[in-house]
């Protein structure tokens, strides 16, 4: 399978194709959703939360990130992979933003990075780290990292005026070397202003229909994390739900001595083998 890059994505926006967007964080679901047939897989800063029980993203690390993203891109060497540039990693200087990127470009393989906001400061931030050469994708919207000036989790855009200016911000961050933007928490009209007026793919996440492909969480929309549920996410399976009553199913027979008891969960030694044995034990004795 040849591996996607930005050309692929450009090359489905021409054709009308949505793009398939899901995070991961580990070997194992990357390799499931490359299985699948997704496009782009982000290794967010929300594994603080699904992965690492944090309360916000604030606390993740770039060695965090770097390690998570070391993972899904052995479990899926052909999809194209965004690596989340977490909190304070790059909100300093240009020069720091560069640094943090290079690394998750050299040490975790991914495609691109991405930073959340539109501020000058990020503007600049990320036309550094694309003339840099490293594929920059912006965030805006509803961004976790904000979240203190933003007053919570709560939708962006829904005023004409707030609107507009998310509109402007995705413009300025296409001119300052975004490759793709991430649209998160506004009102369909919002994304759908946004994408036509983009030359750049515009991926959205409780975003609406129009934007060029689409994100969610992964462990939202199959279940596993159930301490709160975006109203945009909608649930494909509850493996939450599956995993639990699996985990009940053995604690019962491990403490009933129902497991393991039969052939096809041990190991068979040789009758012979067994005799002489228990005739060593008995010399021991």
């Amino acid at each position: 399978m040849a591996k996607k890059s930005i050309l692929d994505l450009q090359s489905m926006i021409k054709k009308g194709e949505k793009i398939v967007y899901l995070t991961a964080y580990d070997y194992l679901t990357a390799k499931m959703q490359e299985k699948a047939g997704v496009d782009m897989i982000l290794v967010g800063d929300s594994l603080g939360m699904v992965c690492l029980g944090y309360d916000t993203t604030f606390p993740v690390t770039m060695e965090d990130m770097i390690r998570h993203c070391q993972a899904v891109r052995r479990g899926a060497p052909a999809t194209f992979v965004v690596g989340d540039m977490p909190y304070m990693s790059y909100q300093v200087s240009d020069e720091q933003a560069i640094e943090n990127a290079g690394h998750l470009i050299k040490e975790a393989d991914v495609d691109c990075v991405k930073l959340e906001g539109a501020g000058l400061r990020i503007l600049s931030r990320v036309k550094a780290i694309n003339e840099a050469g490293i594929l920059v994708m912006g965030h805006i919207g509803l961004t976790p990292q904000f979240m203190g000036q933003l007053g919570g989790y709560k939708a962006q855009g829904r005023s004409a005026q707030a609107a507009l200016s998310l509109i402007n911000q995705a413009k300025l961050l296409e001119e300052a070397g975004a490759a793709s933007i991430l649209v998160e928490g506004v009102p369909p009209e919002v994304g759908k202003a946004i994408t036509e007026k983009a030359g750049i793919p515009i991926l959205g996440i409780g975003a609406g229909s129009y934007t060029h492909g689409q994100l969610l969480i992964y462990a939202d929309m199959v279940g596993l994390y159930d301490n709160f549920t975006p109203k945009f996410v909608k649930k494909y399976a509850n493996v939450g739900e599956v995993l639990t009553q699996a985990f009940r199913d053995y604690a019962q027979e491990v403490r009933e001595g129902n497991f393991p008891v039969d052939a096809q969960h041990t190991y068979k030694m040789k009758d012979e083998e067994a005799v002489e044995l228990e005739k060593m034990l008995k010399t021991q004795k």
